[in-house]
């Protein structure tokens, strides 16, 4: 039990920090425009080596945005969870921490699976045919890491609450 909440607990720092530094940096998008490279993130876009805030407010950005940074927070709270639930000390009787970590975990997934979908769909649909040379990069792909690493925090805990019913159900016998 407690291997699969280390190993959840591990997948979801590192998810954690991932979904930080893919929300914050500017490198979702690179692209060439008349010639001249440029990139762009969420709060960002830069050419030619300076970077201009993204005052327009475009509702994919804003979907985007908000899905990130309600999947850090959940995350986080999941990781406060995961790390609680190493305790056995529970103020209710039915009520137990590695569940509630695994469930913020998927809700996590579930966050940024959705920004990653509109950012996604509407880049290839609208910013694709814009530029004739462009393609995602590493902030974008982090996103997708960062994904990945809290849907497998999810399954973890949700491996460790499974044990832990099954050994309170067979030690009530």
């Amino acid at each position: 039990m407690y291997s699969f909440m280390g190993g959840g607990l591990f997948c979801a720092i590192v998810g954690n920090i991932l979904l930080v530094v893919s929300t914050a940096t500017d490198y979702w998008m690179q692209y060439r425009l008349s010639g001249i490279f440029a990139h762009q993130g969420l709060w960002r876009y830069c050419m030619s080596g300076k970077c201009y805030t993204q005052t327009d407010s475009i509702a994919y950005w804003n979907a985007t945005r908000a899905f990130m940074i309600l999947s850090a927070m959940s995350c986080f709270a999941g990781i406060i969870a995961g790390i609680l639930s190493f305790t056995h000390f529970s103020a209710f009787k039915r009520f137990n921490r590695s569940f509630a970590a695994g469930i913020m975990f998927f809700i996590s997934t579930l966050f940024v699976l959705l920004a990653m979908a509109i950012y996604t769909g509407v880049t290839v649909n609208f910013l694709g045919k814009r530029f004739s040379d462009w393609r995602f990069s590493w902030s974008y792909i982090l996103g997708w890491v960062a994904l990945h690493m809290t849907f497998f925090a999810g399954i973890f805990y949700m491996c460790a609450y499974r044990m832990h019913e099954c050994r309170r159900v067979a030690g009530s016998r």
